[in-house]
């Protein structure tokens, strides 16, 4: 379609493709997680770059993955520090401010009653 000894030169390229009212960003990611029903793909440090064709938005990622079960940690962080982050601060301080409750013992009863604000709340009442 193009022909050529060895293909376009890029800047041609993008040229070309904002002429067809393809629109190009790269991303700076971090990490980028497909989650499959078995298991997750973790890029990290992956090229990424968002095309927009009209309004159809595409992404690519170029990366090597790693293989994570479902659940599974990333490396270096600790179980604790991933369930502190399943109950909004927000939902602790309501505990705490209606028993008078440590902010622990508010997360600890929130955990216990699985985030329900009125089942923690009477528990330390």
């Amino acid at each position: 379609m193009f022909g050529g000894g060895g293909g376009l030169n890029p800047r041609k390229m993008k040229q070309m493709m904002k002429q067809m009212g393809i629109d190009v960003t790269e991303i700076d990611a971090e990490e980028v997680v497909i989650r499959t029903a078995d298991h997750d793909l973790v890029f990290e440090n992956a090229e990424v770059t968002k095309m927009d064709a009209r309004g159809q938005e595409t992404y690519q990622i170029v990366g090597e993955p790693e293989e994570r079960d479902r659940g599974e940690l990333p490396a270096g962080t600790d179980e604790d520090e991933a369930d502190d982050d399943e109950i909004p601060q927000d939902d602790v301080d309501i505990v705490v401010a209606r028993t008078g409750a440590r902010e622990d013992e508010a997360r600890a009863a929130l955990k216990a009653n699985d985030g329900d604000l009125a089942a923690a709340v009477s528990q330390l009442e």
